[in-house]
């Protein structure tokens, strides 16, 4: 069975290739920005966006066509050029170790980027398998509606009292039941959750 493998990637410090210079380029590099890669550039030419953010720093920009050695270093590659030939030069130039999304060929790609967003710690993403993008960036957008702002604080307040009960809770069946009700829709939609937490805490134990 030909099925993709989901994952979250840490890019922080890696080197990702991004051919193109066209507003299709520009898109993929805008979704990277947050991630800490270190983003390059290969293009002869490049949106004002893309030169906008390669003045600032943000991005490194190479006004030049592709080459073998430009790829050498990188994590991952995006070959989104206008040009469905250049784009599969790109494919053939990069490693065996190396993956490489083709912006006009799903099929021949070796992984895809999907619609997502987040929500401060939550991350969401929806995949089509290449399908169909515009039903996947549908889906996103309900989601979105479902998971709003309010979840931002409340993941922060998951991720500290999940840290304190492991540490400081050392019966496994208490911890257990704190583990549970932390995450009901009584903490999610409480104003007062630190407070509701040491309540609850202190008529458990």
């Amino acid at each position: 069975m030909d099925a993709n493998y989901p994952i979250m990637v840490r890019l922080d410090g890696k080197i990702v290739v991004v051919v193109g210079g066209g507003r299709v380029a520009e898109r993929k590099i805008s979704s990277l920005l947050d991630t800490g890669a270190r983003v390059v550039v290969i293009s002869p030419s490049a949106t004002d966006e893309i030169q906008r953010l390669s003045l600032e720093g943000t991005i490194l920009w190479k006004q030049k066509a592709i080459a073998a050695e430009d790829l050498q270093e990188a994590f991952l590659i995006f070959a989104a050029t206008a040009d469905k030939e250049v784009n599969q030069w790109v494919k053939s130039l990069a490693g065996e170790h190396q993956l490489v999304t083709i912006a006009d060929d799903p099929e021949g790609s070796d992984f895809h980027v999907p619609a997502h967003f987040k929500r401060g710690r939550l991350s969401m993403a929806v995949s089509t398998g290449g399908a169909s993008p515009t039903l996947a960036r549908k889906i996103r957008e309900q989601l979105e509606g479902q998971f709003d702002e309010k979840y931002e604080a409340y993941l922060d307040f998951l991720s500290a009292t999940r840290n304190w009960i492991l540490k400081e809770v050392e019966d496994p069946s208490l911890k257990k039941k704190l583990l549970t009700v932390i995450v009901s829709d009584a903490f999610l939609n409480s104003s007062t959750r630190v407070t509701d937490f040491q309540r609850i805490y202190d008529e458990m134990k």
